[in-house]
């Protein structure tokens, strides 16, 4: 990340930003997870009013390192700039089009600290429940594990620290 000297004033409108600032709607669907999410256009519109109302423009630019975003202060002109590396599965122009809307669309949420209700980008790795000691799923799990059983197996249903993993690996 690169900024200005002082971001001051900067940080004062991106307080000002976050107070008015909603929830971004998932409007748009991927068919091939079956999951929504906020797509490029409605995250626009989202924080067009928002950004106006606290004095802050932004700038996005491809090049051929990657993505660029720029934040300003209008009145101040103090900015943060972060860019990051676009890496498109196929070198033709649908798919570096693809990768840029994508990594502008994250690049967004991720600068602005946005809420994009429930955003599952990581295919639900985390709604499985923690494995926790003391519960009737851990004396289960335990008594699985005694039998002969396999703690990847108990991993495809649950999330296991370290600690408590090295604790079924003795039993």
């Amino acid at each position: 990340m690169e900024k200005s000297t002082s971001i001051v004033n900067l940080a004062k409108s991106l307080s000002t930003f976050h107070s008015i600032m909603g929830k971004v709607s998932k409007d748009s669907v991927n068919p091939f997870f079956k999951s929504k999410y906020a797509g490029l256009p409605n995250i626009l519109e989202a924080i067009q009013e928002p950004l106006k109302e606290s004095g802050i423009v932004f700038t996005q630019f491809p090049s051929d390192e990657g993505l660029c975003t720029v934040i300003v202060d209008v009145k101040s002109g103090e900015y943060m700039q972060s860019c990051y590396k676009i890496l498109p599965v196929k070198n033709d122009p649908q798919a570096q089009g693809s990768a840029i809307t994508y990594a502008r669309r994250y690049a967004l949420v991720s600068i602005f600290g946005l809420n994009v209700d429930d955003d599952d980008d990581g295919n639900k790795a985390s709604e499985k429940p923690w494995l926790n000691k003391g519960s009737k799923e851990w004396d289960g799990a335990v008594q699985f594990v005694k039998g002969g059983g396999s703690i990847d197996k108990i991993e495809l249903k649950y999330q296991i620290s370290k600690e408590n993993k090295a604790e079924l690996i003795k039993s």
